[in-house]
């Protein structure tokens, strides 16, 4: 018996925001994400959604005034991530730059207050 979904990794981020939608859009836009599955209740709130980031799921809730929280994306442009980042309303948090870890990395802040850190391994 299989003890997780298939294509699914051990660990996945579980976000709580105030508006799961606009989160899901963002890492549509920005990542190229794909939604998997939204669970509504009742009024229609998103109680549960799943989005896939390339190999990995990001699951979300729904629910005012969620803690803010930090994701990690390696990216193959983190460039180009960033400036559609901002061309979705996202703040910047830091521009992109080579970071002492090898990484080249810059980061935004959605409207629901979730760091997105976008980077990717230094030739």
């Amino acid at each position: 018996m299989q003890w997780k979904p298939e294509g699914y990794t051990s660990v996945a981020p579980y976000l709580i925001v105030a508006d799961a939608q606009a989160t899901l859009d963002f890492a549509e836009a920005v990542f190229g994400a794909r939604t998997l599955r939204v669970l509504r209740g009742e009024g229609g709130a998103i109680t549960h959604a799943e989005t896939r980031i390339d190999d990995t799921v990001v699951m979300l809730g729904q629910a005012p005034g969620g803690p803010a929280a930090h994701v990690h994306v390696y990216v193959a442009d983190p460039e180009a991530a960033q400036r559609t980042a901002l061309d979705f309303g996202a703040q910047e948090v830091q521009p992109v730059q080579d970071q002492p870890d090898g990484d080249r990395r810059g980061g935004v802040r959605d409207a629901n207050g979730i760091t997105w850190w976008m980077g990717r391994r230094k030739d």
